[in-house]
């Protein structure tokens, strides 16, 4: 019988990177300075998912995948995905900017790259610095002609919107937006499975191997949205012990769970695999439908874990006066 699955989390070491991930895993390589990225459920085909508990442990997530089918994502997510895991979750720390890029839509990337392509959502986390901010869309109506200028002159910030944000705060990136993560903000990033990323303008900066990092303006020219655009930043529901929406897209579904007290959740109308995120304080998780030794599992800001889809009751005790969860399925 499958029981909620932990995996060992891949960090990855980027030039923007700082060490506000670090406090929350105890296996960040020591020579990894600036720590940008930590996957922890991926089924990237060259960063997959390894388990880290129970009989399981050591096995891969597509491998699971393969051998589970249905009783591991639901049926209407087999149907539609396959043997595709179809979501990569991770934690992001922007010590510094991040490049000005874009990702392609799911015809764009299946076109261009023999892949899915890329809708994200952040949610803002507690440790992120008073001046965090992101960027999302153009001020004003866009050309390639008038971005090409801009990245030569250097001016393409003055085009971007740039907006504050704070702890709980929600920010969907449709594919197509043009977009980057600003200096002092650290977020937990929900998206498709995909890890293409065109870069539209990187500071000059130099990679690991000396070398200044490559755009790919003329793919991001393929799949950029030109239009003016308003941010929507949405502010995290104030409601304790329910679960309160945060974004529902096509690809995904993100909730909030904020509570103080013992919560139980019925996942049976789902058909679908659920993953939780820990965005604040711990918990106890109860599967009561496995076997005792794999019933009861932990979970802390940092870490993640996948109830297959299964198992119908998940009970939940937080370990920390208060505790958030972004709960996410298909």
């Amino acid at each position: 019988m499958l029981y909620p699955l932990k995996f060992r989390p891949r960090h990855f070491h980027k030039i923007w990177g700082g060490q506000r991930l670090r406090p929350w895993y105890n296996d960040v390589p020591a020579d990894y300075d600036n720590v940008g990225e930590s996957w922890v459920i991926s089924a990237v085909e060259k960063y997959p998912a390894e388990v880290a508990n129970g009989p399981l442990a050591g096995n891969e997530l597509q491998d699971l995948l393969s051998i589970y089918f249905d009783e591991l994502v639901g049926g209407k997510v087999y149907e539609r995905f396959g043997e595709t895991f179809p979501l990569l979750m991770k934690f992001i720390d922007a010590d510094d900017d991040l490049s000005i890029q874009v990702h392609p839509n799911d015809e764009q990337a299946a076109d261009m790259e023999q892949s899915m392509g890329k809708t994200e959502m952040w949610y803002v986390m507690p440790n992120s610095e008073p001046e965090a901010a992101i960027i999302k869309g153009w001020t004003t109506e866009m050309n390639p002609s008038l971005i090409h200028a801009a990245i030569a002159g250097g001016t393409l910030s003055k085009h971007l919107g740039h907006y504050p944000v704070k702890a709980g705060d929600i920010v969907l990136i449709e594919s197509g937006s043009v977009h980057a993560l600003k200096r002092g903000t650290v977020v937990a990033e929900i998206q498709e499975n995909s890890d293409i990323t065109y870069r539209l303008y990187d500071y000059n900066r130099v990679g690991n191997d000396g070398r200044q990092r490559p755009l790919m303006v003329d793919k991001a020219m393929r799949v950029l949205n030109f239009g003016a655009t308003t941010c929507q930043i949405k502010h995290e529901p104030t409601q304790m012990n329910e679960s309160a929406e945060l974004a529902k897209t096509p690809y995904f579904t993100t909730n909030l769970l904020h509570f103080d007290r013992e919560l139980v959740r019925d996942y049976a109308p789902l058909d679908s695999f659920v993953a939780f995120m820990c965005v604040d304080g711990a918990c106890e998780l109860e599967a009561p439908e496995v076997e005792e030794a794999l019933q009861k599992h932990t979970l802390q800001i940092g870490e993640a874990i996948l109830i297959p889809a299964s198992l119908n009751d998940i009970i939940l005790r937080p370990t920390t006066p208060e505790c958030k969860l972004l709960e996410v399925y298909l």
